[in-house]
Formats: structure tokens, C-alpha cells, sequence
């Protein structure tokens, strides 16, 4: 048995998700039957699942947190679409630099990329 891919499911309209997480982060929509919208990157990942009592630096638990390839684009982009920027960026002692952003929904996602 293999844990293949987790999936975190967020309540609300999935249409209205795409202005941040294909316009801000370049994810294609994979699935679309109406009462759900997947959205997917290109990019081979490895199924995780954390589970903490704090964000790290002190800061809350993020919803979902999203490794990326260039940070300073996404962070661009979601100030261009008028998304909330609630903590960062900054670079972090356990080498990743970060921002937080909430997406349509009011989820706090944790948009980051690793610096060593």
C-alpha cells in the first residue's frame, strides 16, 4: 500500500478560486464537475501531511502551504489580485523564505520557497 496523493478540499465555489490559484500560482484546472474544481500544477510532488501546534516564527497554523519556484513572482502576482499578504516575506532560520496570503475562500496559505 502507497499513499499516492492527498488532496486538501476547500469549501466554496471553485470558480471563484481561480483568480488566485491559476492566476497567482499557475495552477491548470484538471477536474471540473460544477460542484468541485481541482486545480493542478505541473509538477511532480511527494504526498505529505504535517501536522503542527503553530506556523513556526510564532505565526498560526496554516490551512495549506505551497512550495514554489520563484516567490517573489507569486508574491507579485497575489498583490496584483488584492489578496490579503499576512505575514512576510521573510526568510526563515530552517531555510525557507515565505509569505502568507488568504486565498477567496478565507484560508491562509503559507506560500514558500526553500533557500538552502
Amino acid at each position: 500500500m502507497a499513499v499516492r496523493r492527498i488532496v486538501p478540499n476547500i469549501a466554496g465555489h471553485g470558480q471563484a478560486g481561480a483568480a488566485f490559484y491559476r492566476d497567482v500560482l499557475d495552477m491548470q484546472i484538471g477536474m471540473d464537475l460544477g460542484w468541485i474544481v481541482t486545480f493542478v500544477a505541473d509538477a511532480p510532488t511527494t504526498p505529505q501531511v504535517s501536522v503542527a501546534t503553530q506556523g513556526g516564527s510564532g505565526t498560526d497554523v496554516p490551512d495549506i502551504s505551497i512550495e514554489v519556484d520563484n516567490l517573489d513572482e507569486v508574491l507579485q502576482r497575489a498583490q496584483r489580485g488584492n489578496f490579503l499578504i499576512e505575514y512576510g516575506p521573510v526568510t526563515e532560520p530552517w531555510g525557507v523564505r515565505r509569505f502568507y496570503v488568504r486565498d477567496p475562500f478565507g484560508r491562509l496559505i503559507n506560500i514558500l520557497e526553500h533557500t538552502t
